[in-house]
C-alpha cells in the first residue's frame, strides 16, 4: 500500500509542475518548479503538524513506535516529493552537493521508515521541522525575482527564516535527536539516519549564521552611510556659519 501511495504522490508532484509550466510559459522552469516547492511545504507542514500535535503519538517519548495510517501517508506523500525534486535538481543541475546529500538522506530515511513499518512517528516530526522554514526560503526567492527583496518585507522574511530555523530545526531538534538516540525502540540504522540530518542541519546553520551576519554588516554599513549623507546635506542654521567672523 505504501509503495502505490508513493507512486502517486510523485504523480501526482509531477502533474502539479506541469500544470504550473502550463499556466506560467513565460516563466522558467525554476520558477514552476519552486511553486510545487512552495505546495510541497505548505502542505506538507501542516499534514505533519496533524499527525504530531493532534493525531499523536508525541515524537519526543514515542520515537521507534509503529507507523500509524497517518504517519504512513505523510510519509509517502513527502516521498513522493522528494523523488520528483531529485530528478528534477539532476536533470537541471540546479543543486550543489550538501542539498543534494540532503534529499538523498531524506529519501533514505523516509524509505525506511516506511519499509520497517516503525519510527514513522519521529520522521514526521523531523519533516515538520525540516519543511517549516522551506515556505519562507521559496517565498524569499520570488521576492528576489519580483525586485521587492531588498523591502522591509525581504528583511522580515530573512529574519522569521533564521529564527525558525534556529529554534525549531536546531533547538527542537537537538531534543528530538536526543530522544532517538536514547530510545530503546529506535533501530540502529534509523538512529544513523539521525545523526546524518542533525549533522547536516548544523552544516546549514553555519551557512545561515555567516549569511545573517554578512547582511546585519551590509545593512549597518548602509545605514552608517545614508547618516553621514543626511548629515552633509543639513543645512546650517542661520548665523552659526558667520560666528566666528
Amino acid at each position: 500500500m505504501p509503495v502505490l501511495e508513493v507512486i502517486c504522490s510523485l504523480i501526482g508532484w509531477f502533474s502539479l509542475y506541469l500544470s504550473f509550466c502550463w499556466t506560467f510559459p513565460r516563466r522558467g522552469p525554476e520558477w514552476n518548479c519552486r511553486l510545487v516547492t512552495l505546495s510541497h511545504g505548505v502542505l506538507i507542514v501542516l499534514l505533519t503538524a496533524y499527525v504530531i500535535f493532534i493525531d499523536g503519538p508525541w515524537p519526543l517519548t514515542h520515537a521507534g513506535t509503529e507507523n500509524t495510517e497517518l504517519q504512513t501517508l505523510s510519509l509517502a506523500v513527502c516521498l513522493g516529493y522528494f523523488l520528483f525534486d531529485m530528478g528534477w535538481c539532476v536533470c537541471n543541475r540546479t543543486e550543489g552537493p550538501v542539498m543534494l546529500a540532503h534529499h538523498a538522506a531524506s529519501m533514505v530515511g523516509i524509505l525506511l521508515a516506511l519499509l520497517m513499518g516503525v519510527s514513522g512517528c519521529e520522521t514526521c516530526a523531523v519533516i515538520f521541522g525540516s519543511e517549516i522554514t522551506n515556505p519562507l526560503l521559496q517565498t524569499r526567492w520570488f521576492l528576489r525575482q519580483a525586485g521587492m527583496y531588498d523591502s522591509l518585507l525581504g528583511d522580515a522574511v530573512d529574519l522569521l527564516f533564521i529564527f525558525l530555523f534556529a529554534t525549531v530545526r536546531v533547538g527542537v531538534g537537538t531534543a528530538m535527536f536526543y530522544c532517538e538516540l536514547t530510545s530503546p525502540r529506535t533501530s540502529l540504522v534509523m538512529k544513523l539516519g539521525g545523526v546524518a540530518m542533525y549533522g547536516l542541519a548544523w552544516v546549514f546553520m553555519v551557512d545561515i549564521a555567516k549569511f545573517g551576519y554578512k547582511k546585519s554588516k551590509a545593512k549597518y554599513k548602509r545605514w552608517r552611510e545614508n547618516q553621514k549623507l543626511k548629515e552633509t546635506k543639513t543645512p546650517e542654521p542661520d548665523g552659526l556659519s558667520n560666528k566666528s567672523d
